[in-house]
């Protein structure tokens, strides 16, 4: 399924710049390419694919479980450096393909050893040189620069160095980019992952939009249409969400890394890809032992099963993934009668009178109570609003665990009601999962939508669950808080009946 390593994580794409950078002093030849590139309205493959939307226009890559390509794509990276290796590529039960020991593997033993000409980087020479010089001149960032790089890569069929790298990709990357607005609707309504996902589309659009109109549009000789549009960089960008990975040994440059990104992600690992200075290749060190005919992990991050749907495309079984969280929204009510001053204080630290928060099993982050804090208390506490708002952005230096035993029940009881209103969202959906009208005519369709309903219903599972757990939590404190009140009435009461008589 998603064949990727510790991705970089961050949000995505900051605008570049419309001022050339200083290290151009006049803008890049204009002269007109001769490389022959790839029509998009071709297709390489007619084989049907049981998850594939129908309508991809994508002519590079393969099925997701191509295992031809991939074998090509090894012995490419052999003939071109790539050491001798432990593993192979195969059919896998978790991630349709990945790579499988083929002989004992020490726990602690270093694999891979991928020289720094066989991977990819902003860096990377490009075939066609002229689109290459274009895009530095403009200051590109490395992740649209990257984008841009496959697209023209890709379209360059057998010209380009890549192309055996590049016939091993999916055709269409499992990733939340694919899903179409209406099924996000469908079948994400109850969680938070999907107005990441709306973002995330919302994002790459835009990226793919500022592009368009500062440079494909004034080179069209160098980036036709008919290439570098809407649909390639969707694929595009779905493979850097899924493969790109920061490689912390090389001044944190993210890059592709061709064989290694076959690696599957599991929950029960911590190892992930680096640079060894020492044999100057990417490597990973295992940190348990594996059988010939095993398959071989490594760590994508400490990422929630909604994360790991938004950029790989899978979710990992019920009660697997240490790191699963989900994001509970509060919201700050306009009939407050403090709302102004408290949109304000929010405002002075970054946050706004909507915000999300992450739940675990183990509990929540203290940024969450303040929040609360913030939210129920009342016009004579306006001096410390600010205190509040500043303990509830994770952008202050210290986390500070402020206390206000006068709001703790208040608080509590807030953040209860948000809780269960989150669990009959999560309730209604899965109930309703059963009998849900796919609406649709082709096998092929069917399929897709079943496939992504199942992915819904585990993720929902996953995440009701989490908030099951924190409704317990919160009802126990409110109940021993309450038990603790009624005690010290009762004592209270002792007292004065004892002093009266």
């Amino acid at each position: 399924m998603a064949e990727a390593s510790k991705i970089l994580h961050v949000a995505l794409i900051p605008s570049f710049s419309r001022t050339p950078s200083p290290l151009h002093k006049t803008p890049p030849s204009l002269a007109q390419t001769t490389l022959q590139r790839c029509p998009i309205r071709c297709s390489t493959s007619t084989a049907d694919t049981s998850i594939s939307s129908g309508d991809s226009k994508i002519p590079w890559g393969c099925e997701v479980d191509s295992l031809e390509n991939a074998s090509a794509l090894q012995k490419w990276l052999s003939d071109s450096g790539l050491p001798p290796q432990k593993m192979g590529i195969q059919r896998v039960e978790v991630g349709e393909r990945g790579l499988v020991a083929l002989k004992n593997i020490r726990k602690g033993e270093k694999l891979l050893y991928i020289p720094p000409s066989l991977i990819i980087t902003a860096d990377s020479e490009w075939s066609c040189n002229e689109a290459g010089k274009v895009l530095k001149y403009h200051s590109v960032p490395d992740w649209p620069l990257l984008a841009t790089y496959l697209v023209s890569e890709a379209s360059l069929g057998n010209s380009s160095r890549w192309s055996r790298y590049i016939s091993a990709l999916p055709r269409q990357p499992y990733s939340l980019l694919y899903w179409n607005r209406s099924e996000l609707d469908q079948y994400l309504e109850a969680s938070q992952i999907r107005e990441r996902a709306i973002e995330r589309v919302t994002d790459v659009t835009g990226t793919y939009n500022d592009l368009r109109i500062k440079i494909f549009s004034k080179y069209p000789h160098l980036f036709p249409e008919e290439i570098f549009n809407m649909e390639t960089f969707r694929w595009s960008f779905g493979i850097l969400f899924s493969r790109l990975v920061r490689l912390p040994s090389m001044d944190g440059r993210v890059a592709l890394v061709p064989w290694a990104d076959m690696l599957n992600h599991s929950c029960e690992v911590e190892t992930f890809l680096d640079y060894d200075k020492t044999s100057r290749g990417v490597v990973f060190t295992t940190d348990r032992s594996y059988q010939p005919g095993e398959q071989v992990f490594i760590s994508y991050g400490k990422k929630s099963n909604g994360e790991l749907l938004l950029s790989y495309g899978f979710v990992p079984r019920e009660g697997t993934n240490p790191s699963d969280s989900v994001e509970l929204p509060l919201s700050l009510k306009r009939s407050d009668k403090c709302y102004e001053e408290k949109a304000e204080a929010l405002r002075k630290h970054g946050l706004t009178t909507s915000q999300r928060f992450p739940l675990q099993i183990t509990g929540w982050p203290l940024e969450l109570m303040a929040y609360s804090y913030l939210v129920v208390s009342p016009p004579s506490m306006i001096r410390v609003f600010e205190e509040m708002a500043a303990a509830a952005s994770n952008k202050t230096p210290s986390k500070k665990d402020i206390r206000y035993p006068e709001l703790e029940e208040q608080a509590l009881k807030f953040l209860l009601d948000s809780c269960e209103s989150s669990i009959s969202k999560y309730t209604k959906f899965l109930q309703g999962s059963g009998s849900m009208d796919l609406d649709v005519t082709s096998p092929k369709q069917l399929n897709r939508k079943l496939f992504l309903k199942q992915l819904a219903v585990e993720l929902c599972t996953s995440e009701r669950r989490i908030l099951f757990r924190t409704q317990y939590i919160l009802r126990r404190k409110l109940r021993d808080m309450r038990s603790g009140e009624l005690r010290a009435l009762k004592m209270f009461e002792g007292f004065r009946k004892l002093f009266k008589y």
